[in-house]
């Protein structure tokens, strides 16, 4: 799904590539995230966390009327207090896409799809 914008200087589509890419650096960059992971792959999460190439897998982008809500799927730290993981991931992710993209995002939610333990 490809998020379409027009500003006075023509139309602007924003791949869902795009979009995945900055939420998943984003996410990534949060204290307690070990990585994304795919959503379809529940009982395999914690061992398949996504490549930088492959965050369109972990992230999903849904337009609502006239704004738009995105799902990640992440894998945090063992150890971490996961709902300020959550929360920060939120935070980071809602700021990183509106001023990247100029869009404001109404949701992001979280899925945490496991706890991996840290060498």
């Amino acid at each position: 799904m490809a998020i379409e914008r027009t500003t006075p200087f023509g139309g602007i589509n924003i791949s869902s590539e795009a979009v995945a890419q900055v939420a998943g650096e984003a996410a990534s960059r949060c204290y307690g995230v070990v990585g994304l992971v795919s959503r379809s792959s529940l009982e395999d999460a914690v061992s398949e966390i996504l490549k930088i190439e492959e965050y369109l897998k972990g992230v999903y982008t849904r337009k609502r009327k006239d704004t738009y809500e995105i799902d990640l799927y992440i894998v945090v730290a063992f150890g971490v207090k996961v709902t300020e993981v959550m929360s920060e991931v939120q935070k980071n992710v809602s700021y990183t896409l509106e001023k990247t993209f100029g869009i404001p995002f109404r949701k992001v939610n979280v899925y945490v799809q496991g706890i991996k333990e840290l060498n």
